[in-house]
Parts: C-alpha cells; sequence; structure tokens
C-alpha cells in the first residue's frame, strides 16, 4: 500500500473542478492505497472523505509564496510520502520526493492582466514562466488535459513527450433543478459563463453583438461570472458601441441558474484565445446548447465536429458564425445533437483510472 498526498488546495476555486472530480472518482476506484488529502483551513472544514483509505490534512500554505516554498515543503517531508500529486503547477520547487504535476495550459506565461499592477505583475509572471519550465522537468509524470497543451509543455520545457500523458477531462450534467432568471425569460441572448481575463476574448465578443444587433435588435448577450475589476473595461466597451442595454452581467449565479441559461441561450460562445481544455464548452453540450467556438488551441480537439467554429482575432467571422446559428434552426439541431454525443466521449471515471495507472507508475519509477 502506497502512501500518496494530493495537493487540493484549488478545491473550490474556478479551476479547482479537476481536483473535485479526481478525488471523488479515485475514492471509488482505488480502496488500496493510503490517501493524505492536503486542503486549505475553509476547505478542511467542509470536504469530508466517503472512503476510509482518505484523509485530510488542513495545508494553510498560499500558492506563489515563501510559505510555500518553506512550511509546504517541510510538511510533505514530515509525512513520509511515497508520492505526491500536484493538480497545479504551483508547489515546493526544492521538494525531492516523487511527484506528478497536472499542468493544465501555459496560458498564464503569455498574456498580461491589465486588473494587476504591470511591473508587479511582469515580475511574478518571470517567476511563473520559470515553475513552468523547471516543474516538469523534476515530475516523474506530467499530466495534461489535452495532446495541445502536451505538445505545447515539450515545446516550451524541452522535455520528452514520453513523460507527458493526457487525461482528458469531461462534462457531467448539473444535478441541481433549473431555476430560471426570470429577468431574462422569454428573452433572445448568447451566453458565456466563465473569468472574465483577457484571454477570454469578451471585449470582441461585445464587438460583435454590435454587428449582430443590426439584424437581431432583440439579442442579449448574458455574461455569467464573479465580477472583477476587468469587467469595468468590457462595460466601457460596451457603451462605446451603444450595445450597455443589451449586455447582461449577472455575476455569481447558481448551479440551477446556470443551467436554465444552457438550456434557455440561443448559443453559447466561447471566443476564448487560449484553453487548455475548454471545459465550459464541453459544459455547454451536455445541457443542449448549441456551442460556438474559437479555432483557437486545443479546442477543436476537444469539441470536433459538435462546434461551429469562427477566428477568434476576426470579429467579422466571428458575427457571420453566431449569425448562421441565430437563423438556421437545422444547424442548432444538428449541433445540439452532436454535442451530446461528442460530450459522451469523455468521462472523470476514466480520467481517474488514468490518473491512478501513472501513480503506479511513477512509485516504481
Amino acid at each position: 500500500m502506497a502512501r500518496i498526498a494530493i495537493d487540493a488546495r484549488e478545491l473550490n476555486t474556478s479551476t479547482g473542478w479537476y481536483v473535485n472530480r479526481l478525488l471523488h472518482y479515485l475514492q471509488k476506484i482505488d480502496k488500496s492505497n493510503e490517501y493524505l488529502v492536503l486542503l486549505k483551513p475553509d476547505d478542511y472544514k467542509t470536504w469530508q472523505p466517503d472512503n476510509e483509505n482518505f484523509k485530510k490534512i488542513e495545508c494553510p500554505y498560499k500558492e506563489y509564496t515563501f510559505a510555500e516554498q518553506i512550511g509546504f515543503k517541510k510538511q510533505l517531508k514530515a509525512l513520509k510520502l511515497d508520492l505526491v500529486h500536484f493538480a497545479m503547477v504551483q508547489q515546493p520547487i526544492l521538494y525531492r520526493g516523487k511527484v506528478v504535476t497536472t499542468m493544465h495550459d501555459l496560458t498564464t506565461t503569455r498574456f498580461k492582466n491589465p486588473a494587476k499592477n504591470g511591473l508587479v505583475f511582469w515580475a511574478k509572471q518571470q517567476v511563473y514562466k520559470f515553475v513552468n519550465w523547471y516543474v516538469p522537468r523534476k515530475s516523474k509524470y506530467v499530466l495534461t488535459p489535452s495532446e495541445y497543451v502536451k505538445k505545447d509543455i515539450v515545446s516550451f520545457a524541452h522535455i520528452k513527450p514520453k513523460k507527458i500523458i493526457v487525461t482528458y477531462e469531461a462534462a457531467d450534467e448539473i444535478p441541481e433543478p433549473i431555476q430560471a432568471i426570470k429577468s431574462l425569460q422569454s428573452k433572445p441572448f448568447l451566453f458565456y459563463v466563465g473569468r472574465p481575463q483577457p484571454h477570454k476574448n469578451l471585449a470582441l465578443l461585445i464587438k460583435a453583438l454590435a454587428i449582430l444587433k443590426r439584424d437581431h435588435p432583440d439579442l442579449l448577450l448574458v455574461l455569467a461570472g464573479r465580477k472583477d475589476k476587468v469587467y469595468d473595461s468590457y462595460i466601457k466597451t460596451a457603451k462605446e458601441l451603444g450595445v450597455a442595454d443589451s449586455v447582461v452581467f449577472t455575476g455569481f449565479v447558481t448551479q440551477g441558474e446556470k443551467k436554465w441559461l444552457f438550456r434557455a441561450c440561443k448559443a453559447y460562445i466561447f471566443p476564448s484565445l487560449s484553453e487548455g481544455f475548454g471545459l465550459p464548452g464541453l459544459e455547454a453540450m451536455v445541457h443542449r446548447a448549441p456551442l460556438v467556438s474559437s479555432t483557437a488551441t486545443c479546442l477543436p480537439e476537444i469539441y470536433g465536429d459538435a462546434a461551429w467554429y469562427f477566428n477568434p482575432l476576426d470579429v467579422h467571422d466571428m458575427a457571420r458564425t453566431i449569425n448562421e446559428v441565430l437563423v438556421n434552426s437545422e444547424l442548432r439541431n444538428k449541433l445540439i445533437r452532436a454535442g451530446r454525443e461528442q460530450a459522451k466521449k469523455y468521462s472523470w471515471q476514466r480520467m481517474a483510472q488514468q490518473t491512478l495507472d501513472i501513480y503506479q507508475k511513477a512509485i516504481s519509477k
């Protein structure tokens, strides 16, 4: 029986669904190994294991801090582990035990965040680049959610492809009952949910809406997700284009509301310039929303022929492609059917089993 730690400090962040599902299915399929689940204090209070071989441990060390590099390293060493799985790239870089690391993408190495201090962000980005270069070298194996990310890391870190294993993620149907948003009922709208960072390309989507409004004057664009300072620039763009009344910033939505938004929208739009897997688009497919997607990075790999694609750098191509789905009901229905079938190709349980297989290989190395 091996003693394995899983770094779950990101459990309840926007990118934490991966480790959430990994823990859920590992508890179902592995009854022999001992697992120590490392959680931030708030998550330690709320997360409970379902398998007696899984034990939770409080881990108060914030990512990208000296405390992480010193205190977290010391904590890991004291646990006398056979393996640590870092579910994100951030970790104590001088930890010398056996490590498997999941690297979701290299987006942060390439895009700026205008909501942050420019000089401070640049300095942090240099550290981030180093971590993304060094970690795959010291890890026994690296897990990625797509072939695109695998090739990207091989090129960036100059490591052998055989060290990187693709474990595709998946999307589940939201179990909560549908909860309609009354202010949007009976109104035609496009939908996007997620964080508003610049690489999500929402400014160009708002510009595409302004073009679409010429033929669809009642059309709305619904942007869901927690608001931050970046949204101020999008509100400004909408005002400048005269579509401020047609862009709905919902802020946080419940799972039931998100389910309704998927079901009620005319199309789910994913204009991103960089993704590692593109989970929201797959969630749209599961919930019967026709997907109109960017051709950037991994997205055609994940969505296959079940999405209607546009060039994310060409606002006219974006608007034209969205319009084709709006006016062609046969195309919409075809995308809905194809999306449901495409989503079935992915499985969280299969991802967990592949991850467990890699644990065993890493431990035996």
